[in-house]
């Protein structure tokens, strides 16, 4: 079995990387683009930066193995892996795929998570059926597209609040030193907090394939060369950079100060970490894009740019289906040959 596998599964677990390294260059901008807009770093370096922060959640994990939740979630946890086949995963990941580049050409920050849930649910579904669903996982999933927007748009508007009076008292001067600083500190913990999450999405798929076709057994765990692969891919994608979807995300949501930045990227880190830690595979992009809106309500409502964000939750809202819809459509397809 291992003999015949092998090729397909090589192949497989190239593309599952490709996966990653393109979240990395999609998502780029979500880690660096309040970094970018208030100039606080030149965008090379900002890319540079967030991509060695991307890579060091590896040896977090190294540290905490708990943390690796969000990859049995996606292995297991919204199909049934005793159905997944190599097919399945093939389509899961195309169709995920297809989303990412549509939307990173039109500049769009769409959800390279929820276009891999997607295209998992999509492929999943025509091979197995409804049947083959795992509720629990999805419904947590679909949930967290509503709620890790809100709680990042809650939790920054909270820290620009607090952070607000605790620097009444500080000159402009003196506060906006500190505000620079803290912002660096933030970005890097949020570039931190979405390798974490990211990478184990495409660490579930590569495991759940391992073990579809005979190369692992027993308890589902992710190898080890598995976990550091994907960090790599995710990391050199972030090198790569994300232009377009860095200016929507930095200037045309909402123009930031370095205060605002900060709260934002704090309030990324947040919520990101929260769901690493209760497993589920949350959108980095749907959770910075709340907080750029928090941070931005909190000095004014009339600050944010509410149809650029509309056309930013229009995108979220359909991400799922078309993703899905691709998934079965290639699944479909290598039931041809």
């Amino acid at each position: 079995m291992h003999e015949l596998a092998l090729p397909l599964l090589i192949g497989l677990i190239v593309v599952a990387l490709a996966f990653d390294f393109l979240n990395g260059l999609h998502d780029a901008a979500n880690s660096i683009a309040t970094v970018v807009s208030t100039r606080l770093l030149k965008p090379v370096h900002a890319v540079i930066f967030a991509g060695v922060f991307n890579f060091a959640a590896y040896f977090l994990t190294i540290a905490f193995p708990s943390l690796h939740k969000v990859a049995e979630t996606i292995g297991k946890g919204l199909i049934d892996k005793d159905l997944i086949t190599p097919a399945v995963v093939f389509g899961a990941l195309v169709g995920a795929m297809f989303w990412n580049v549509v939307t990173w050409l039109k500049g769009i920050p769409s959800s390279s998570s929820h276009a891999l849930v997607g295209g998992l649910v999509g492929a999943g579904v025509a091979h197995a059926g409804i049947g083959g669903i795992q509720w629990t996982g999805l419904n947590k999933t679909l949930l967290f597209i509503v709620v890790s927007p809100l709680l990042g748009m809650i939790v920054s508007m909270a820290i620009m609040l607090l952070t607000s009076w605790l620097f009444s008292r500080s000159s402009n001067t003196g506060a906006e030193k500190s505000f620079r600083v803290l912002h660096l500190i933030s970005a890097g913990t949020l570039s931190l907090s979405h390798g974490l999450n990211d990478a184990q999405k495409t660490m579930g798929i590569i495991t759940v394939l391992l073990f579809s076709t005979g190369w692992l057994h027993g308890k589902f765990e992710v190898p080890h060369w598995v976990a550091i692969s994907c960090y790599i891919a995710m990391g050199v994608g972030t090198l790569a950079g994300g232009w377009k979807i860095i200016e929507t995300m930095g200037s045309r949501i909402t123009k930031l100060s370095q205060h605002q930045g900060f709260s934002a990227s704090a309030g990324g880190t947040i919520t990101l970490m929260t769901a690493s830690l209760l497993g589920i595979p949350v959108s980095t992009t749907h959770t910075i894009t709340g907080c750029v809106i928090g941070a931005g309500v909190a000095r004014r409502a009339s600050a944010v740019r509410w149809g650029v964000a509309q056309n930013v939750v229009m995108a979220w809202v359909i991400t799922i289906p078309a993703s899905a819809a691709v998934g079965a459509a290639f699944y479909g397809i290598t039931t041809l040959f």
